[in-house]
């Protein structure tokens, strides 16, 4: 029996996929849980073979809590969350499969996962290599999430433990890099495509 735990935040979604899986011969759900946090409770409690797990939790510290969930995983996305997904793969993450697969393909990508397959879902492929790739460092990405907030260059600076000075100097380069006219622009387009966490 392959032991799927599902991660997804929807009760009607996780519900509908608990009951579809279930129907599978070779598959037992330990169980579902709406934030990974709780799931990697469960983890440890009813090891798993395979979480699956919606990417819309892979903000914050998901990324950091899915690896600690002991267990292959598949990462279900859209292709709106390209940019989560290509870090997701960074991570040791078995597969992504798209939303809008059905049930008969999950349990397909489930199952050659378990062969030790590495499980990537076409559309998504393509939708990833035709995103735009980030034009700013990780360090004026970093200095941009935290400017994000809106809150005045002295605290970013603070926040960074880098000088007023030397962080509108990163916001410049972040606007000319990016080509928006003021920070709210440039977050909002770096949001847009994905490449704030």
């Amino acid at each position: 029996m392959i032991r799927v735990l599902l991660v997804e935040p929807m009760n009607l979604l996780r519900g509908a996929l608990t009951a579809a899986l279930s129907e599978e011969e070779d598959f037992s759900v330990v169980g579902g849980r709406s934030r990974l946090a709780e799931a990697v409770d469960l983890a440890r409690a009813v090891p798993p073979d395979v979480a699956v797990v919606n990417v819309g939790l892979l903000t914050g510290d998901g990324l950091r809590l899915l690896a600690r969930l002991g267990c292959a995983t598949l990462v279900v996305a859209g292709p709106e969350a390209r940019a989560r997904v290509n870090r997701a793969l960074d991570m040791p993450v078995g597969g992504v499969v798209s939303t809008d697969a059905g049930p008969a393909d999950l349990a397909r990508a489930i199952r050659r996962l378990m062969r030790g397959e590495r499980v990537i879902d076409a559309g998504l492929a393509v939708a990833m290599v035709a995103a735009p790739r980030s034009p700013l460092s990780e360090r004026e990405l970093h200095v941009l999430s935290v400017a994000a907030s809106g809150v005045p260059a002295a605290e970013v600076a603070a926040t960074l433990n880098l000088t007023a000075g030397t962080v509108r100097n990163y916001i410049s380069v972040i606007l000319r890099k990016t080509g928006a006219r003021n920070r709210l622009e440039a977050v909002r387009l770096a949001e847009h495509a994905g490449w704030l966490q």
